[in-house]
């Protein structure tokens, strides 16, 4: 095991610095940027409204849709091409499969809540940056939740099970990389979503689940803060 150090100097168990405000965008019913590291993400909900075409109307529930874009410049690799690509499809829709157990769609019949997700800049975890600016915005949109969902990436590099991986530890080349991208709802004690890129041995990624659940646990108390905040803001106006 040659990675004994990480390669920005943090803990092996430690997030990278968090950012987190509501409210960001005026014309939304409800709206959240996150940051995490170098990785920002926004977040825009509209409606409920009226959902069009008509044929996927559920009178017993409403629909969440999700969509996830980075924009060109934003990551730290090649030039990210605009529009819809194959990555942004299964992000939007793991997006909305780590959303769905929280949000009571019951109470909006025939309707759809639309979710953007805008990435101007990223550096590795970028699924869950979009999660946790989505579950706040929904949060402020007055949308009715169980909970909300914090999403962290955890994984192994050439053997060391580490928290919130960052670009460079994605590409290291000295060694294995497994990167574990989930989303936690506490209320439950259930993971919402949980990808895997790489090789992960049972008992390392049981490891790994609970380190991830420190962190998500973490970030929702940011979250959490984040909407606090804005509450207070607008009772005091």
């Amino acid at each position: 095991m040659s990675y004994k150090k990480r390669l920005d100097g943090r803990k092996f168990d430690e997030l990278r610095s968090i950012e987190a405000k509501v409210g960001v965008v005026k014309n939304a019913t409800g709206s959240a940027y996150f940051k995490i590291g170098n990785t920002m993400a926004y977040a825009a909900v509209y409606g409920p409204r009226d959902l069009f075409p008509r044929f996927l109307k559920d009178p017993k529930r409403g629909l969440l849709r999700c969509n996830y874009n980075m924009m060109p410049f934003s990551g730290m690799g090649e030039r990210v091409r605009p529009g819809p690509s194959r990555r942004s499809k299964e992000i939007s829709m793991v997006t909305e499969g780590a959303l769905l157990p929280v949000v009571n769609l019951e109470n909006f019949p025939n309707s759809v809540v639309d979710v953007y997700i805008e990435l101007p800049q990223t550096d590795a975890g970028s699924r869950c940056a979009g999660i946790c600016a989505a579950s706040m915005a929904l949060a402020d949109a007055g949308i009715a939740m169980k909970d909300l969902v914090g999403a962290v990436s955890v994984g192994l590099v050439d053997g060391q099970i580490v928290l919130d991986l960052n670009y460079d530890e994605e590409a290291y080349d000295k060694g294995d990389v497994a990167d574990i991208p989930m989303a936690y709802i506490p209320n439950m004690d259930k993971f919402s979503l949980l990808q895997m890129d790489g090789k992960v041995k049972p008992e390392d990624l049981i490891k790994a689940l609970e380190l991830a659940k420190k962190g998500a646990l973490e970030i929702l108390k940011v979250q959490r803060n984040a909407l606090k905040h804005r509450f207070e803001v607008v009772k005091n106006e």
